[in-house]
């Protein structure tokens, strides 16, 4: 086999499942296929991030039972050619000690390096604050990340400094805080509101047409992932029997990528701004008084803030809980809808 970590273009690697290992799970068979080469850390992300098929289908889910005489595509993508440099890009910190830091992320700031975002992230900006003093478990892409935010999403969000910390929070996370030590809200101002003030969308999700984009999909399709988000409504504007847009807390029970992104936009009501899901309804726009719609139109991201981030600290047991208010321009839309949110 090629060394998977040469330099060069992505390597294509084709297996066939043997009788022998039928039943066994896709991630444990590739880390043996691989091995010593590649960790089963890293066939689990090369697996979530798309990189493997069976078949002619994509397959995102480790845990996935192989067949005998089932084909296997592996794409191991080429390395970047360095690892992410120090960058003096400002950081709000709201908690910082030996093991972790929680940050209050800005909305147009990309978590960790990738495609088309090789520098200008957080982690260029932790590596600078932290130095060296960041969990290594996530590779030099990612060190010490356990959780994303998307870009245009702003609010809390911790970090690992130690591998102790990294491994504690990454199992906090995989089992959504089932042990109820978790704790995740985010605030959306999404367009009109759910008839019920408060609800839950249980609603499986899975690849949409690429890598990036997810939908609702089928329960029993391969890559389908069980999502569970549980909201409320906290305010409503407009027409009391048709309001044109409301404010939504939302509390994860599940944290799968654009999750409640999607799972708003599957319910008809997306979360403004949201060009990737919600671009349809932009023109709901058109009931609001001028000064308000001109700063829908304006408004350069999804309406969708990390507001609260509670977790047991993973060296004394504490729980921790951390919040952080809307940024500026999350602030003055709401502020607007208040103040205009009436049909013009």
């Amino acid at each position: 086999m090629n060394d998977p970590d040469s330099e060069g273009d992505a390597l294509l690697k084709e297996l066939t499942v043997d009788a022998a290992d039928a039943g066994l799970r896709i991630d444990q068979w590739l880390t043996a296929q691989f091995s010593p080469d590649l960790s089963r850390s890293r066939i689990q992300a090369l697996i979530r991030d798309g990189q493997v098929a069976l078949g002619d289908a994509v397959m995102c889910e480790p845990r996935r039972k192989l067949k005998a005489g089932e084909r296997v595509t592996v794409t191991l993508p080429a390395p970047a050619p360095a690892a992410p440099l120090p960058e003096d890009i400002p950081l709000t910190v709201l908690y910082e000690d030996d093991e972790l830091i929680v940050i209050d992320k800005p909305a147009g700031l990309v978590v960790h390096p990738g495609a088309g975002n090789p520098n200008g992230t957080l982690v260029n900006a932790l590596i600078r604050h932290c130095g060296s003093a960041l969990s290594g478990i996530g590779g030099a892409w990612r060190p010490g990340i356990v959780h994303r935010l998307d870009k245009d999403t702003s609010g809390v969000l911790v970090v690992a400094k130690t591998d102790r910390a990294h491994h504690a929070l990454s199992e906090s996370f995989a089992d959504h805080g089932s042990d109820g030590d978790l704790e995740r809200a985010y605030d959306a101002l999404v367009w009109g509101a759910p008839g019920r003030m408060s609800g839950t969308i249980d609603a499986p999700l899975g690849r949409a047409g690429d890598r990036t984009r997810r939908a609702v999909v089928p329960g029993n399709r391969v890559d389908a992932r069980h999502a569970v988000t549980h909201f409320s409504v906290q305010e409503r504007f407009g027409d009391s029997s048709e309001p044109v847009a409301s404010l939504i807390e939302c509390r994860l029970e599940t944290g799968r990528t654009h999750q409640i992104r999607v799972h708003m936009a599957h319910i008809r009501h997306p979360v403004i701004g949201d060009r990737d899901y919600g671009r349809a309804f932009l023109t709901k726009a058109a009931r609001l008084a001028a000064p308000l719609a001109e700063m829908v139109h304006a408004f350069p991201r999804q309406a969708l803030h990390a507001r609260l981030l509670a977790f047991r600290h993973p060296a004394n047991g504490e729980i921790m809980r951390f919040e952080a208010s809307w940024p500026e321009d999350m602030a003055e839309l709401v502020a607007g809808f208040r103040r205009w949110g009436g049909e013009a």
